[in-house]
């Protein structure tokens, strides 16, 4: 039985597996730097003589084919780029890269991807149709590797008629996986702005413009964007996270520049915001006396399941793994690359349970000390599997 062969040698390999996750674990790259692990992902099809190409500089592209090739084709995506976050964890598989981490579980799901990729290949005469590996850059900076995968034709010869991928969930415990119909992820967009003025004697403040009060005032007064023009039903959010200006203590600089992000779930707002966002913002600076740059670059649309290929695909999942063991994913307002397949083909996107409290692994996505329990490799390496051999779309 197919099931059982899959969860054979996900078990089979694990070790294997987990050796591979500490190998990118411990050299992680930067979004759209991601050479060696490009290099490495290639190197490890080629010993599972699955043909591959290039895209996007360090995106590979790998393809296996099972009985009646031309039956169905479906997308397995991985993306493989890291943070430039400086790991805290006291593990033998430490980053060796200064200042650059696998801080999102990239590097987990590189490896649950080649491990699908080498039980779909040694079972490829048990399931039917083609499978195409996607190991794509840069999921974590604008303007998002997938947008440039697609460009370069990577749902193309052959096309999939649907893409599935998968992200570690540190607040799903180990054993447990989740799904989610519809939009499951916020947009987001990255919001930069620079308040220029003359300059001057901090005892003066009336002989020029006071750029930190007037980028405070802004910062405050964007606020209400939110709460008083965004439909309270639909989930926003508006952050601002940088703020610098300015370098002693009597001295009112002549520039100050802010950084923030904004996230929606209704596209239709999203983009009357960028408008608000502009014109409150300069109406403030200006009124204030001092000039401002606003500039929002459009990033990450939401992520969309399909409900078809979704409801079919948490089925096959209940199947696999036990229905007491899939549940259903809350709302997130992160963002993901993955949207940009959503809006060309049916997408399902599924989270992999890694926390165990147990062991102290706790530590959520983005952080210094964020880790997995290393089992949730072969329960990802073999749902992958199953799914991409077994999923059909109508």
């Amino acid at each position: 039985m197919l099931q059982e062969k899959i969860r054979t040698l996900a078990n089979k390999y694990q070790e294997e597996f987990i050796a591979i996750r500490h190998h990118l674990h411990r050299h992680p790259e930067l979004s759209y730097q991601e050479f060696e692990t490009s290099k490495f992902v290639q190197q490890k099809l080629s010993e599972l003589n699955i043909p591959f190409s290039i895209m996007a500089t360090t995106g590979v592209v790998g393809i296996i084919k099972g009985r009646n090739p031309d039956k169905k084709i479906i997308a397995l995506r991985a993306d493989m780029d890291a943070l430039p976050i400086t790991e805290e964890n006291d593990v033998p598989y430490k980053s060796v890269n200064n200042g650059v981490m696998h801080a999102c579980g990239h590097d987990v799901h590189t490896t649950c991807l080649l491990g699908a990729a080498k039980i779909l290949q040694e079972l490829k005469d048990e399931w039917e149709g083609t499978i195409k590996l996607i190991f794509q850059p840069g999921e974590e900076k604008n303007p998002g590797g997938a947008s440039l995968m697609i460009k370069e034709g990577v749902l193309e010869n052959p096309k999939p008629q649907g893409i599935i991928g998968m992200h570690v969930h540190p607040g799903l415990n180990l054993g447990k996986f989740s799904f989610r119909t519809g939009r499951i992820m916020a947009s987001s967009d990255e919001i930069f702005i620079t308040i220029k003025a003359q300059g001057g004697h901090a005892a003066a403040p009336h002989l020029t413009a006071d750029t930190i009060l007037i980028a405070s005032q802004i910062i405050v007064s964007l606020q209400q964007i939110i709460s008083r023009n965004n439909n309270p039903i639909s989930p926003s959010v508006l952050s601002f996270c940088a703020f610098n200006g300015g370098s002693t203590t009597n001295v009112l600089p002549s520039e100050v520049n802010i950084k923030g992000t904004l996230r929606a779930m209704d596209e239709t707002w999203r983009f009357k915001a960028h408008d608000l966002i502009k014109k409150q913002a300069t109406a403030i600076a200006e009124g204030m006396g001092a000039t401002i740059d606003v500039k929002i670059d459009v990033g990450y649309p939401t992520v969309d399941n399909d409900e078809n290929l979704t409801t079919t695909a948490w089925q096959l999942a209940d199947n696999f793994f036990g229905k007491e063991n899939v549940e259903e994913t809350e709302l997130r307002m992160g963002a993901e690359d993955f949207s940009f397949y959503t809006q060309q083909i049916p997408g399902c996107f599924f989270r992999l349970g890694v926390r165990n409290e147990a062991k102290g692994i706790i530590h959520n996505v983005h952080t210094p000390l964020f880790n997995i329990d290393e089992r949730a490799i072969e329960n990802g390496m073999g749902m992958m599997a199953w799914l991409g051999a077994t999923v059909t779309l109508y």
